[in-house]
């Protein structure tokens, strides 16, 4: 059950990174305006379809860790931490699948159920903090939840998940121009100005999507290496 866990967390992950390569190589075709209208919408379509991937596995790759650490707890030996009880992992699946059903409900009718997006955003805020204040104790207390193992990686990792996660959230706040934007040009109604509102609002998000292709690959990192840990 361990390795299974393991290896869907690694799945995860490599499909979080390779699905935002996508994103971003279509996104260039999106904002390209050599290109006819038609052929910048496909380019959307195949960006929009390649976003859900990652998405999906930002929302599960929260408790398939926590899994890994119950499991861990009841007979692995991987990271020698003892936190989780594993009653605690049915509602947390639970929880997490609710989660990407609203954000599944949001990705597929943008901007037609607010409350969705609000609470999907509310969600992401508190896993952020909550995620965040954990990693930060997990860094600088000498025995973090009573763990003499030196987890200071498993804090480092917590850290970085919630940097990508309020990566996606600047990722959101700058594309707000884009739907208009975008809808204009589809209507033949670009110009340069639009062009440039169009352009920038993809490329405005550049720095937030390397934010999120570091803290993956530094996770994936310190899942490996666990430095500084007394296994």
């Amino acid at each position: 059950m361990l390795a299974a866990f393991l290896f869907l967390h690694i799945v995860l992950m490599v499909f979080w990174l390779g699905g935002d390569l996508g994103v971003f190589y279509s996104s260039r075709y999106v904002i390209d305006p050599s290109l006819t209208p038609a052929a910048r919408l496909t380019a959307l379509k195949i960006m929009s379809g390649l976003d859900l991937g990652p998405k999906i596995c930002l929302i599960l790759f929260l408790p398939s860790g926590l899994t890994l650490i119950s499991l861990d707890a009841h007979g692995g030996s991987l990271f020698g931490i003892h936190l989780l009880p594993w009653w605690l992992l049915v509602p947390l699946w639970i929880g997490a699948l609710v989660w990407v059903r609203l954000m599944y409900v949001d990705h597929h009718t943008p901007g037609q159920h607010p409350l969705v997006r609000r609470i999907d955003r509310l969600i992401r805020i508190a896993v952020i903090t909550g995620m965040a204040a954990t990693g930060v104790y997990t860094l600088i207390a000498t025995h973090p939840f009573g763990v003499d193992t030196n987890p200071k990686w498993l804090g480092g990792k917590v850290l970085l998940y919630s940097l990508a996660i309020a990566a996606g959230l600047g990722i959101r706040r700058t594309l707000r121009p884009f739907g208009a934007a975008f809808s204009k040009i589809m209507a033949g109604g670009t110009d340069d100005a639009t062009e440039a509102v169009l352009k920038q609002s993809v490329n405005g998000c550049l720095p937030y999507v390397w934010a999120i292709w570091l803290s993956v690959l530094l996770a994936g990192l310190l899942g490996v290496a666990k430095p500084l840990a007394n296994l």
